[in-house]
């Protein structure tokens, strides 16, 4: 579709949802009053969907899923929205859903103005794939976390994750150039402190919304940060070590939400989780009953605002 045919698609998925929503017209009623087909009708309430003109909500005193965001708030004070998925789903597909749904969730709190931090990921790059764009003006998408390896850069990786955000939201894309681990603490501190790098720490001081999934060393689905090449096997022993459950922006933590004493921490090609906890708003994105024990410690540290989760973690996290 041409830029020009645009706004006037727009205009009229706009009018047919307004009848069809808001006035209970059928959609023959509706293709007789705006000269088309039913056909198109159908093509315009969905394009009205996709592009976040329509957000459709269910509420019901008998969803399980809404109990269960009820139990998930009064227990850990959080903002929980739980996707339904049935158990026989598979922990690729069960990621693909609440990835959907979480992309359609997060425009809700996108605005104009906004600094938006992105910490890289296998859940959130899920997520980067199904974004619901919504036009903001003087907004930023900042890189939360460093990306390169002893293998690879991660500009590839991490860049392609930026710019969906960037293009959904017409955002400026702000790269964090850093290694996801620097070799010796001594570097990262010496290079945290020069302008260029100084410039993106002050946008990560400045983020109004954080947008992150947890890493898990055992997740059925890998994680990036354990199955990309960011960890050696000193590292990893490491971790072992420490009791660590997960990482939130390849910051590691405890299952009592502690982290400062973990060495690796140190080294971490990002800012520190009390950084991320000043973000008024902190969206957290879990797939999979697998990452439970990695939630649980996020939780437990303060870094979660919002929850967007699928059944079968959000039903794990309560059991303990």
């Amino acid at each position: 579709m041409s830029d020009a045919a645009q706004p006037v698609r727009t205009q009229q998925a706009l009018r047919a949802a307004h009848l069809y929503y808001l006035q209970d017209l059928t959609m023959d009623a509706i293709a007789d009053e705006l000269g088309t087909s039913r056909s198109s009708v159908s093509r315009l309430l969905k394009y009205a969907r996709d592009t976040g003109l329509v957000d459709i909500q269910i509420r019901s005193p008998l969803d399980q899923a809404a109990a269960l965001s009820r139990s998930i708030r009064a227990r850990f004070g959080v903002h929980a929205h739980v996707v339904p998925v049935p158990d026989h789903t598979s922990d690729v597909d069960r990621l693909e859903r609440v990835a959907l749904s979480a992309a359609r969730i997060l425009t809700q709190y996108i605005e104009s103005n906004m600094v938006i931090g992105i910490s890289w990921g296998s859940t959130v790059s899920a997520v980067s794939r199904y974004l619901v764009p919504k036009t903001t003006h003087g907004s930023t998408i900042v890189q939360v976390n460093g990306a390169a390896n002893t293998r690879t850069t991660g500009i590839v990786y991490a860049s392609e994750i930026l710019r969906r955000f960037g293009e959904a939201y017409g955002a400026l894309v702000q790269q964090f150039p850093v290694p996801a681990f620097f070799d010796d603490p001594a570097t990262k501190a010496a290079l945290f402190r020069e302008r260029s790098i100084r410039r993106v720490l002050d946008l990560h001081e400045r983020m109004d919304v954080v947008v992150f999934g947890v890493g898990a060393p055992q997740a059925p689905v890998p994680s990036h940060v354990y199955s990309g090449g960011y960890l050696d096997p000193a590292d990893q022993d490491e971790l072992v070590t420490a009791q660590v459950v997960g990482d939130v922006s390849t910051v590691f933590y405890r299952a009592d939400g502690s982290w400062k004493d973990i060495g690796v921490n140190a080294r971490a090609g990002a800012p520190d989780l009390d950084t991320i906890k000043r973000a008024p708003r902190r969206i957290c994105v879990v797939a999979g009953r697998g990452k439970a024990a990695s939630l649980r410690g996020a939780l437990a540290a303060g870094l979660v605002t919002d929850l967007i989760l699928d059944e079968s973690v959000g039903q794990a996290i309560l059991q303990n």
